[in-house]
């Protein structure tokens, strides 16, 4: 690649950007219309549960296989498709006559979705080479999030209350085409030297499992938990687990290399984006219809109570990078962990006109907390594997990100339905809820001290020489079990 101009690369970044705006922007946005997008369907408990988690479904399951693609194909064209088909989803997300149609739409966004932030990183990456200029262009992408955080709720909420909650999706459009023509203008063509062999087989079975278990968890309230439909779900989810451990421990090239799970860091770390989000998706899904429907506030309303998560969020994330990058992970995960309890003792302490105060509060800890565990996950995930297997390694922990907020948002349905279909007292009925998230925010804790014990550090370094070997090789002397391919 030649050398580009600093304005051309500004330029490359500031498309780059977009993507992760609309792509971060989207999930608070669509989590303020909930209520707006219930009445408008006659909506149950479990239509809004899908509204959110097929997206994150779709995401978790072709993240990796999109990263892929753009390898072999080329990033700037996976890019653009990327978001064309996006728009096209937005589109179709705004015009939707049903609930069923509209979860249709969000399952194409998300198609879309998928090739949009891992592909633009590797832009990033392949057009700032140098060192410096490559760690502020990752410092912006990051304030991107926390920027989209921060304007997302509150551009959501007054589209939902002047012009109406299929307007959260008009945005999308202009943003897509701006970017896609910014990109053929000035986005270079790159393809990767290394080609990733593709793994249908182990792909389809994550893929399986995922959806029978989200699937379980939302249709046992509607259904009945003794019913055929979860049992079948959940069946369905156990066979396509025993298939995926079962294929990747044999195939050359997997979809995720087990052999990364030896590495205690990496498979906490694994384990710490599972409970982060879970808990986040659960808060912004269940917040949104307690604010709205139990409150009667407007949709704007709503979406100025997340600003203190934006702010937090803002602040604590650089902070908890330069503490990782000082001190190691412990102590960003232990903060994290501490503040995310204290917003779930504040969660569990909310009443149904509790002051506003208390509410802001309880948020402002919940979201400090939640910003401080994002560096921890990715060096956790990354630190000291082979350079080559770095990408791998932060695909699988952005994979877990998404599984979280799916598993987060299915919770709502199977632990306080009731307060989800809007029958009694909300707060009574949420509270089974708020203890799940917080024994999720314990859990960051513990399963942080663990993960940055002498022991832990040592299971890292003993799996190098396996990560040089082919991921099918069998495994048979107890030095060579491998786990994990990052």
């Amino acid at each position: 690649m030649n050398e580009l101009s600093p304005q051309r690369k500004r330029i490359i970044l500031a498309t780059c950007c977009m993507s992760l705006l609309i792509v971060s922007m989207d999930a608070t946005i669509v989590n303020v219309a909930l209520p707006s997008i219930r009445r408008s369907f006659h909506a149950d408990a479990a239509d809004l549960q899908w509204v959110i988690d097929i997206y994150t479904l779709v995401l978790a399951t072709l993240l990796m296989l999109s990263g892929a693609l753009a390898d072999r194909l080329g990033r700037r064209r996976v890019f653009q498709v990327g978001l064309t088909i996006f728009a096209l989803g937005s589109l179709l997300c705004s015009i939707a006559p049903s609930v069923g149609v509209l979860i249709g739409a969000r399952f194409v966004q998300a198609i879309g979705g998928s090739m949009l932030n891992p592909v633009a990183m590797s832009i990033i990456t392949q057009v700032f080479t140098d060192s410096k200029e490559r760690a502020k262009a990752v410092g912006m992408w990051g304030a991107v999030v926390g920027i989209s955080m921060a304007i997302g709720p509150i551009v959501g909420g007054w589209l939902v209350d002047t012009v109406g909650w299929r307007s959260v999706f008009w945005i999308n459009l202009p943003i897509c085409a701006a970017a896609i023509i910014l990109t053929a203008i000035f986005v270079p063509e790159s393809k990767s030297t290394t080609l990733r062999t593709l793994d249908p087989v182990g792909q389809a079975a994550f893929a399986i499992f995922m959806a029978g278990a989200v699937f379980g968890l939302i249709e046992g309230p509607r259904n009945g938990w003794d019913t055929a439909t979860p049992v079948t779900a959940f069946t369905i989810a156990v066979i396509g687990f025993a298939v995926f451990l079962w294929y990747e421990h044999r195939v050359a090239h997997p979809f995720i290399d087990l052999r990364f799970f030896r590495s205690v860091p990496f498979a906490s770390a694994t384990a710490i984006a599972v409970c982060a989000f879970s808990s986040y998706g659960a808060f912004l899904f269940m917040m949104s219809i307690y604010m709205q429907n139990q409150r009667g506030w407007s949709a704007i309303q709503a979406g100025m109570m997340y600003l203190p998560i934006a702010v937090a969020a803002l602040v604590l994330s650089p902070l908890s990078g330069r503490l990782v990058g000082r001190f190691g992970t412990r102590p960003s995960l232990l903060c994290s962990s501490a503040l995310m309890t204290l917003g779930a003792v504040g969660l569990l302490l909310i009443k149904d006109d509790s002051p506003v105060w208390q509410l802001l509060i309880t948020f402002f800890a919940f979201g400090a907390g939640f910003g401080m565990v994002n560096a921890p996950i990715t060096t956790s995930a990354v630190g000291g594997m082979p350079r080559d297997r770095a990408g791998a390694a932060s695909a699988v922990a952005s994979t877990s990100r998404q599984l979280g907020v799916s598993i987060g948002v299915a919770l709502c349905g199977a632990v306080a339905g009731r307060a989800v279909a809007g029958h009694g007292e909300f707060a009574d009925y949420a509270r089974p809820l708020w203890w799940v998230t917080l024994a999720l925010a314990i859990g960051i804790g513990l399963i942080g001290l663990a993960s940055t014990t002498g022991w832990a550090q040592r299971t890292r370094e003993s799996i190098g020489h396996l990560l040089a070997e082919p991921a099918g090789r069998p495994m048979v002397a107890a030095g060579a079990g491998g786990a994990g391919d990052d």
